[in-house]
């Protein structure tokens, strides 16, 4: 999946000149965390925060001495250089941008100039639907070697009995090399037939792995 494919395109945004008073309201105004700083030619120079605005506005016990605060230019607080993404990155490749550099939205730039966000709250509702648990299905774990043509043998399985795959996932086996987890989701309210024939063609189940094998 792409980013330009989840980015919000519609983004709010305050020139360098701009000060923290025109931020404050924009955040009490827009549904919004963190407002792009742009030059006059659309490109990103900075990007800042509600936190960033909230530390630098006056207390709400303030006598009213620092309210001068709220005329200085947002260039004063926003955070540069910025990092930003491509429309044509892959989602799970700033997934871990985000997770790195723990960013809560990243500005999508384009032929040098901004052409959305992406926000953590995107990323997560993606990811969501990448491993397929907003759908209603089943969640079979299997244990298989890590080698080539393992996963068309193991879904071959599925096939056999018809059933839609709504998502598989791969992650590792504890710190053995030499073995993945598979993880199917499957659109199947009874997923004990299948189960069954996995174990038979000798795969290792870990989830589920209280459905009682017959006794011979």
């Amino acid at each position: 999946m792409l980013v330009e494919e989840i980015m919000k395109t519609e983004v709010k945004t305050l020139s360098p000149t701009a000060t923290i008073a025109d931020a404050l309201k924009l955040l009490r105004e827009e549904p919004i965390r963190h407002i792009p700083i742009i030059n006059k030619d659309n490109q990103v120079i900075g990007i800042v925060s509600d936190r960033d605005v909230r530390d630098a506005s006056p207390s709400i016990f303030d006598d009213g001495s620092n309210q001068h605060q709220l005329n200085k230019e947002i260039q004063s607080i926003m955070s540069h250089p910025v990092i930003t993404v491509h429309p044509l990155d892959f989602v799970e490749e700033v997934a871990r941008i985000f997770y790195d550099e723990t960013f809560a939205c990243l500005p999508v730039v384009s032929n040098n100039t901004l052409a959305g966000v992406i926000t953590e709250k995107e990323m997560l509702y993606t990811l969501i639907q990448l491993t397929g648990t907003n759908v209603q299905s089943s969640q079979i774990e299997i244990k298989v070697p890590h080698r080539p043509g393992i996963l068309p043998e193991v879904a071959a399985v599925f096939g056999h009995r018809k059933t839609n795959i709504t998502s598989v996932l791969m992650y590792p086996y504890n710190d053995d090399p030499n073995y993945k987890i598979l993880v199917f989701r499957i659109q199947t309210m009874n997923p004990v037939p299948l189960i069954q024939d996995l174990r038979d063609a000798g795969y290792e189940l870990m989830w589920p792995n209280n459905i009682a094998e017959p006794k011979v």
